[in-house]
């Protein structure tokens, strides 16, 4: 092999691939540049075969993109090398060749090197393969055994089957990527929406016959020219992303990840605007784009299927004067329904409800009202027919989330409701919401409508119960549709959206009565939540301000259910048991509250001390044992731990009052996703910070922490802590913690903690990407014995045990900690106490020094 002349072409290849790159970068035509990458590899491939030839008689193949012409910056070259026969001793030295000075030229191959016997029973076996030999395209060599390569494959192609494999394989690269172009972080090519499903269509149609470019598609009666115009400037626009991608990171890279947006807005000339980032409104364009493709997909394949295969034609059932059943699809009986009647725009999905029996809308159906939705106008909007339908649409007992979410893909939902259509694809930068807002809520929701299904009953067994006695519970969907609508606008987004879902209630004739609790659940969606987790349930007044901020059962009832569908809405992460737990009993002592019988503080004790003993009284303690332990407690602590904790404490610790060492013990919590740990020792003043700390080290992530200090000067502290994996065998990290943490804490060295094993996290390209600006509020109680800190910042290991030495170095006491993280973002309240506290200069140097916590990096 002739060295000089591989570096030459080398040289060569580099030129032409960087003249291509700069005469893209000066005119910006994505197809332009591909063909010119397939030109300059071809050109190199020719020159490198009359120095490493291949074998007589063998050709050399483009297949896949390589071979249908499209060759991105970063990309490899997808090469079949077809031999007449199984190469023997010589040509597998001349192949060895060849593949070596390809990689020595930086064309970076993916070959394979097979017979034309071997392709047909690759393809047959391999629906990928298939696919990627249908694209061959000759380079150079024999061009006879090449024809005969094709003229075979074309001949043991079944179309139909072809089809069904695509459609099978698309249905499972969905899956892979949770069924939505709506991904934050979708990948251009693979993911829905993106480029494979252009390019799916465009192998059926060619597979079965029907043309190789959308024009020739659109001749053979598959889609309209003004489809085919929309498929043309959505492929150039996913071309042209993919290319700005492998530019702009210099490698091959197909995902638009969150360090990468902000940079490749940048290259698209988008500017930040107040309330939004440049990277959201590429983003949105990009989720625009991806709907449309999602939409216009669905349409060809069901068209192409509908070709194939021969539809029994007595097996067409007739609803009404406008639609029949065919072949479980909703069909129309003429294609001119919707601008004959636009209100079919809506009673189509409202027919579709009432025949759960149809699976899906009819290509042609599908076809007409995407052709019809821009009929949805001020005109439409104002006739109270069509408001009427809408309504009943919600208010139907089945089909809700697959109506609106066919609705929204169909552009029909965001035109009866133009609000909508401002968060269709609106990112949401808040490192817990793992949906655009519109997805979010859709899937909201979802969640309210499987709370009325018998077969979730067991997984919400509060809120099935609730919603079974909820007069009118479909307004809960309304409220669902407005609580984000306001997203992105800047302001605070529940204030406007009440207003917005005011307007929607005055205009679709709700009554006082329905349209003030939509009005409600709007503009107070976040304030159970924040109540539950940032407050002491176990202190009266925190129930009775908000049992008189939701004013009766029904409110109450409605926003509990609102509230649980919303978080576990945002993201799988953000959701667990301990959350669940918090609003449960926040739900109770409210409704208790409403109902007149809540009970005053010495009421509450008593009921809570004579539940606690019943259960010791079961585990065998006599009531004088008990009642001595009691005695080193006080009514904070019976009124902040509920009786089941009581009587736990009490079963380890009677006996052990004023141990010399550390107790510590732990158990699965009731629901089983976290551990519940108690800490029995004598008080110190660094005792928080270094629990802190090995839960830090153990990668756990402490939920809630309860701190008490015993009238014989021990700590009795209470935490709630959740595994890095939910895999974690619990009752093993159980007995690890209890083994570990008591060892530690009785370290009299207080040496720094070193654990085997420590799995702690990094922070994720979101937070870093998007990280939240740190907020730090400090300010004194109603009695001005204690002080309240609020945090809000990007999580990060060991972030609490950095705020807690903070705490140390300043000589506060925790009274309790109150610690919500939602995906990357962390919000938590500590109750402290300390002479810093009373001067002001001191308060301001340890609001500094807190902050300095939170903004430093591991």
């Amino acid at each position: 092999m002739d060295q000089l002349q591989i570096s030459e072409l080398r040289s060569e290849l580099q030129l032409m691939r960087q003249a291509a790159t700069d005469q893209y970068r000066a005119h910006r035509q994505p197809d332009t540049l591909l063909a010119a990458l397939c030109r300059s590899a071809d050109l190199i491939l020719n020159k490198l075969l009359k120095i490493c030839p291949i074998p007589e008689g063998a050709a050399l193949a483009a297949v896949g993109g390589y071979g249908r012409g499209e060759l991105y910056p970063y990309s490899d070259l997808d090469l079949l090398i077809l031999l007449p026969h199984d190469p023997n001793e010589k040509e597998e030295t001349l192949l060895s060749a060849l593949v070596a000075s390809m990689w020595d030229v930086g064309l970076e191959p993916g070959y394979s090197v097979r017979t034309i016997k071997q392709c047909v029973a690759e393809a047959a076996s391999d629906i990928t393969v298939q696919t990627s030999l249908l694209e061959a395209r000759r380079i150079a060599g024999c061009d006879a055994l090449f024809n005969e390569f094709t003229q075979t494959l074309k001949a043991h192609l079944d179309p139909l089957k072809f089809f069904r494999a695509k459609r099978a394989e698309m249905q499972q690269r969905y899956a892979r990527y949770q069924d939505t172009p709506y991904a934050l972080e979708p990948n251009c090519k693979e993911s829905p929406g993106g480029l494979r499903d252009l390019q799916v269509i465009m192998w059926m149609a060619r597979a079965a016959g029907f043309g190789s470019s959308w024009e020739q598609i659109a001749d053979a009666g598959l889609l309209t020219e003004a489809e085919a115009r929309d498929l043309n400037r959505a492929e150039q626009a996913f071309k042209r992303v993919r290319i700005e991608l492998h530019l702009l990171v210099k490698r091959r890279e197909d995902r638009l990840l969150f360090d990468i947006q902000n940079g490749l807005a940048e290259v698209y000339g988008f500017k930040s605007s107040e309330g939004r980032r440049a990277s959201e409104i590429l983003m949105q364009r990009y989720y625009w784009a991806a709907r449309l493709v999602t939409q216009l997909n669905t349409l060809l394949v069901q068209n192409i299927e509908e070709r194939l295969i021969r539809i029994d034609e007595s097996n067409i059932r007739r609803i009404d004067q406008n639609y029949v059943v065919r072949h479980h699809r909703l069909d129309v009986i003429d294609e001119n329904l919707f601008e004959k009647d636009p209100s079919q725009l809506l009673n189509v999905f409202l027919v579709m409800q009432q025949h759960p029996e149809v699976t899906e809308l009819s290509g042609r159906a599908l076809r007409a009202i995407w052709h019809a939705r821009g009929l949805i106008d001020s005109a439409f909007r104002a006739k109270k027919e069509n408001k009427d339908l809408f309504l009943k649409i919600l208010q139907q007992p089945q089909g809700i989330v697959h109506a609106l979410r066919r609705m929204n893909m169909l552009n029909i939902l965001p035109r009866y409701l133009p609000v909508f259509r401002k968060i269709v694809g609106q990112m949401q930068h808040d490192l817990f919401h793992v949906y655009t807002v519109d997805q979010h809520i859709l899937t909201v929701i979802r969640n309210l409508r499987r709370f009325t299904m018998p077969e979730h009953a067991q997984e919400y067994p509060l809120a099935t119960e609730l919603i079974a006695g909820l007069e009118k519970h479909w307004l809960l969907y309304a409220a669902a549709l407005f609580h984000d609508i306001a997203k992105g606008r800047g302001g605070d987004h529940s204030a406007l959206g009440a207003v917005e879902v005011k307007h929607f209630a005055i205009e679709h004739g709700l009554d006082s009565t329905d349209t003030d609790l939509l009005v409600f659940l709007v503009a107070n969606h976040l304030a159970m939540s924040q109540v539950a987790q940032k407050k002491d349930l176990s202190d009266p007044q925190v129930i009775q301000d908000f049992a008189q901020l939701v004013g009766n059962t029904r409110k109450l009832t409605a926003l509990y259910l609102l509230t649980v569908a919303d978080i576990r809405g945002t993201s799988p992460k953000v959701w667990n048991a301990w959350k669940g737990k918090l609003l449960e009993d926040l739900f109770k002592l409210t409704r208790s509250a409403l109902g007149n019988t809540s009970e005053d503080t010495k009421t509450v004790l008593k009921l809570r001390m004579d539940e606690a003993a019943g259960l010791t009284r079961l585990a065998g303690l006599r009531d004088d044992t008990r009642e001595e332990f009691w005695r080193q407690l006080d009514v904070a602590y019976f009124l902040r731990h509920d009786a089941a904790d009581i009587a736990w404490h009490t079963r380890h610790l009677y006996y052990q009052a004023s141990p010399e060492n550390s107790v510590v013990k732990a158990r699965p919590t009731e629901h089983g996703e976290g551990l519940q740990v108690m800490v029995y020792t004598k008080d110190k003043s660094d005792l928080f910070a270094r629990i802190c700390m090995y839960f830090g080290a153990r990668g756990f992530s402490i939920q809630d922490a309860r701190i008490h200090t015993t009238r014989n000067g021990y700590a009795l502290d209470s935490f709630i802590v959740l595994p890095v994996t939910a895999s974690e065998d619990l009752r093993s990290q159980a007995s690890l913690i209890e083994h570990e943490l008591s060892r530690y804490l009785n370290d009299k060295t207080k040496s720094d903690i070193v654990i085997a094993n420590t799995s702690g996290r990094r922070r994720s390209r979101m937070s870093r990407a998007f990280p939240v600006p740190p907020v730090v509020e400090l300010y004194p109680d109603d009695q001005k014995h204690n002080w309240r800190l609020e945090i809000t910042a990007t999580d990060r290991p060991g972030l609490l045990g950095d705020i807690a030495k903070t705490f140390i170095e300043y000589g506060l006491e925790v009274q309790t900690a109150k610690v919500m993280t939602l995906g990357d973002r962390v919000e938590d309240v500590f109750v402290i106490s300390g002479e810093t506290l009373l001067q002001p200069r001191s308060q301001r140097s340890f609001e500094r020094a807190v902050l300095d916590s939170l903004t430093q990096d591991n």
